[in-house]
């Protein structure tokens, strides 16, 4: 498969996130919980009558497919790291402006404004199951606020310190996700109103660790892509004993049996779901 095409200016390590998710074709078959999430953040949008949506990491569409169908807007700003999404992002939303690149560094009021100069800000912004990934994710606040309208709404979600936990305990790997509480106050000082933080937890369950490992992978979440280094400083991989290990561990904490007195082991996904409206 061809690389991803980022800009020179992306960081290392969103050129890592961008190859891991460019690989990740399976994503919608597996990311049932992610759909789940989607549905959930359609559910906290105020209005079906909007005049700019501006989605943020679109990946293969699950969101944009749900507002497509629900929301009716006068404009649509998509925005996607990976290259490779673009044409089915644009068929979803044929009027839609594509934007491809990180989010965090791109300028979406130039390439909005090049659009319709007279239409500045936009009435509604969402972003699915991305923001977890931004290397500054609590600026996403600033920044949805430079880019609302007054009124305007702001709808996303990310996760809470316990998400993945049981990989966390048993590999020290994985994303650092900032506490409710430092979502709550960026939220207020960056003068966003009708602040809802609400928390969605999902055990599911896989037959076994190994299990565990290949929905992480077909999902776009491989645990040595999350983290840069393991506790010695050491770049993170598997070998044949710590998978071993990885496997007994997982079995000894984190198993229990159904009523059918079948053994399976859980993944915990703690969904954090935050809506809140410009002042």
């Amino acid at each position: 498969m061809k690389a991803p095409t980022l800009p020179d200016t992306s960081s290392a390590r969103k050129q890592a996130i961008a190859r891991h998710f460019a690989t990740a074709d399976d994503y919608d078959q597996h990311a049932k919980i992610q759909q789940q999430v989607c549905h959930h953040l359609l559910d906290n949008i105020a209005h079906t009558e909007q005049k700019s949506v501006l989605e943020i990491g679109a990946g293969t569409g699950q969101m944009t497919r749900l507002l497509a169908a629900n929301i009716q807007s006068q404009h649509w700003i998509i925005n996607e790291l990976c290259s490779e999404r673009k044409a089915i992002l644009q068929s979803i939303v044929p009027t839609a402006k594509i934007l491809i690149g990180d989010a965090e560094s791109i300028q979406l009021s130039t390439d909005f404004n090049s659009i319709n100069p007279n239409l500045i800000e936009h009435s509604l912004i969402v972003s699915a199951n991305a923001v977890q990934w931004f290397d500054k994710p609590l600026k996403f606040i600033t920044q949805s606020a430079q880019y609302l309208q007054a009124g305007g709404q702001l709808v996303f979600n990310t996760f809470t310190p316990d998400n993945f936990l049981q990989i966390k305990q048993l590999t020290s790997q994985g994303l650092h996700y900032p506490a409710i509480s430092e979502w709550q106050s960026a939220l207020e000082d960056a003068g966003f109103e009708k602040i809802e933080l609400s928390t969605q937890r999902f055990d599911v369950p896989f037959a076994n660790p190994y299990a565990v490992l290949t929905h992480m992978k077909l999902t776009g979440v491989s645990t040595n892509q999350t983290q840069e280094q393991s506790n010695n400083g050491k770049p993170f991989t598997w070998t044949k004993a710590r998978l071993k290990q990885f496997e007994q561990d997982y079995w000894h904490h984190f198993s229990e049996s159904d009523n059918n007195e079948q053994y399976h082991v859980n993944l915990t996904y703690d969904v954090l779901i935050v809506s809140a409206f410009k002042a």
